[in-house]
């Protein structure tokens, strides 16, 4: 196939000329992008979940130990005047690169902004919090919208009862036994690789550590070090099924998480400069785009029935699995899918007071068919990472709608891969994500 090279032409971007006053703007555009990261470092001295990643020059680093107490004002009054400075270029400037990167960078200290005041006890409702931390607010489904998926599920599996009972008898065939769970998410890892790199060259030495970690309100995670290195964390707390070893597995690594902070660093931090990248803030609009692309990975590194495939040939014989009811089970999951907004809900009423937790519960065991494991650590999640949540399901969605709208269809693949690699390798705003 052919392959996508790292040094594919910039969406959206032209030329920024060489005079002297495009020269000045970008030194400038350049001196705030170090003040950004300065400012996104102090505030994970404090902060610990802010800062998910940092493979950038140690001099921007604090060189102060914490104060005592969360310097607030101080912060804030830092961030209005980067984005006052930000958007005198954003307004005056006649180079379309640097709008997009003054325009990336506003997106971002918004988010500084909301997540600086929540750190000090400054809450908002569920939406207001998602729209300046993320740049949207995801769409509200209806408990009949929910029922209705339900009900579609209830009609293709076997048996009589509760349809979460039925979904969790069937899905309990394929739980990976814990002695076969590395070599099962080794190969699933592999395969997803090997299917990424069928279209991108990625950067020469990059690989990852694989680790299975306790005790985590998620269920993996990628920690990004630099230098095209992650560590993928896989949290055995809970039964891990079949489908999640190709799921999680792209989703940390590849196309997913690894490979986007690898195609950050290399296109736009050591091919362009722009050290803003190498900070990666986790309450921003670029987890909208790093969740939603890693969830939107898995479609485009195995579409159609490539996973059902994969799992059936490949995963079930490794873990020492039967594969009878598999095709039911990936025709369940497709519907159970489009019940993920119901976590959304959940969240919003945790967050907004309006659902107690055990309400909570059961409108995750009910509509998400968690099981009361999983629905205690999703509440886990939930309380600690609030509106978050909306990344994995509108963040995917909008992602979608993006790559398609612009031809990247499942009957044109290569296409797809090809406009998911620049989506990767380019500070793309929510507004951009959203245009029509």
């Amino acid at each position: 196939m052919k392959k996508i090279l790292l040094f594919i032409p910039i969406l959206f971007m032209l030329s920024c000329g060489h005079d002297p006053a495009q020269q000045q703007e970008n030194k400038k555009l350049n001196s705030l992008a170090v003040e950004y990261v300065r400012l996104g470092l102090a505030i994970g001295q404090y902060d610990t979940d802010f800062v998910d990643a940092y493979y950038g020059p140690d001099s921007l680093k604090p060189k102060q130990a914490p104060a005592k107490e969360f310097p607030k004002d101080s912060l804030l009054a830092n961030t209005n005047v980067l984005m006052n400075e930000l958007k005198i270029i954003s307004t005056n400037s006649a180079v379309d690169t640097n709008k997009i990167r003054a325009n990336w960078l506003m997106d971002q200290l918004v988010a500084f902004s909301r997540r600086i005041r929540s750190f000090s006890g400054e809450e908002r409702p569920f939406d207001e919090e998602s729209k300046e931390l993320f740049g949207v607010v995801a769409p509200v489904y209806t408990e009949d919208y929910f029922k209705s998926q339900v009900n579609l599920l209830d009609s293709i599996l076997p048996g009589k009862g509760r349809v979460n009972d039925r979904f969790q008898k069937l899905a309990n065939k394929f739980i990976i036994p814990k002695d076969k769970l590395d070599p099962v998410i080794k190969a699933a890892i592999a395969e997803a690789r090997k299917r990424t790199m069928a279209h991108y060259t990625l950067p020469a030495g990059e690989a990852f550590t694989l680790e299975y970690v306790t005790n985590k309100p998620w269920s993996g995670y990628n920690w990004y070090k630099g230098n095209y290195k992650s560590t993928v964390q896989i949290n055995t707390d809970l039964k891990i099924f079949i489908d999640r070893a190709i799921d999680v597995g792209s989703h940390e690594s590849y196309p997913g998480h690894h490979v986007y902070n690898m195609l950050l660093e290399k296109n736009l931090y050591h091919d362009k400069g722009w050290v803003e990248v190498s900070m990666y803030p986790l309450f921003s609009p670029q987890s909208l785009v790093a969740e939603g692309s890693a969830n939107y990975g898995i479609e485009v590194a195995f579409p159609g029935d490539e996973k059902v495939k994969f799992a059936k040939n490949v995963l079930l014989p490794l873990a020492g699995l039967d594969t009878a009811g598999i095709n039911l089970y990936f025709k369940a999951l497709a519907i159970k899918g489009t019940l993920n907004y119901a976590r959304n809900e959940a969240a919003r009423g945790l967050i907004n007071n309006t659902m107690s937790r055990d309400k909570a519960t059961t409108y995750l065991t009910k509509y998400c068919l968690m099981n009361d494991e999983t629905a205690a650590k999703s509440i886990s999640f939930i309380k600690k990472y609030r509106s978050y949540v909306i990344n994995y399901n509108y963040g995917l969605d909008m992602v979608k709608n993006y790559i398609e709208k612009n031809g990247g269809t499942p009957k044109d693949p290569i296409k797809r891969w090809e406009l998911f690699g620049r989506l990767l390798s380019n500070e793309v705003t929510t507004e951009e994500l959203l245009k029509k």
